[in-house]
């Protein structure tokens, strides 16, 4: 019942709005600044690769996986890596302020959030996973006053045509392929 008002109601649209703005001021001035004020990762992803987070008894890594990830996959591409998250979190900073693929930008902020975790940083994450936890779960309902209004019917009614248009297709023929007449 919580859900369904959350997800529907104008009110909870209303309070998912200024939750929304608020999360996406976060990303886009945490994007902007690395933009504009020469962001290196190298450093970060170095002290996680050598200090992992790890088990207090066994002195483990907890994050295994994640920790071979960044030794093996980021830190080669630290400079792929220094493009990726600053023009990230400032395109999730605008998806989440204008309301504009409010979902996409939400989710693609709750997995940095986690990366950001598993890496050992806490800082404002937990925080801001909660907050994005609460913008995600209202669903569409989070960019009701945003461009969703209008971007979400136009991608539904692009899906439904690509749709017809591949079973029209396979209607002549076979697969999906047409045959030769």
């Amino acid at each position: 019942m919580v859900m369904k008002w959350w997800k529907n109601n104008v009110w909870a649209a209303a309070l998912a709005t200024l939750v929304r703005l608020y999360v996406g001021w976060q990303w886009l001035d945490a994007g902007w600044h690395k933009l504009t004020g020469g962001f290196d990762a190298a450093g970060f992803l170095k002290g996680a690769a050598e200090n992992p987070v790890a088990d207090h008894a066994t002195n483990a890594a907890v994050y295994p996986t994640y920790t071979d990830f960044i030794a093996h996959v980021a830190l080669p591409n630290v400079k792929l890596i220094n493009v990726l998250i600053p023009l990230g979190e400032t395109l999730i900073g605008i998806g989440l302020m204008l309301g504009g693929l409010t979902l996409t930008a939400a989710f693609f902020g709750l997995m940095l959030n986690f990366m950001f975790l598993f890496a050992g940083t806490v800082s404002t994450n937990p925080w801001m996973l909660l907050l994005g936890f609460v913008v995600f779960t209202a669903g569409t309902n989070a960019g009701r006053f945003g461009l969703d209004r209008y971007l979400l019917p136009l991608i539904g009614k692009g899906w439904r045509t690509a749709r017809r248009l591949k079973h029209r297709g396979e209607k002549n023929g076979v697969n999906g392929h047409v045959l030769p007449h």
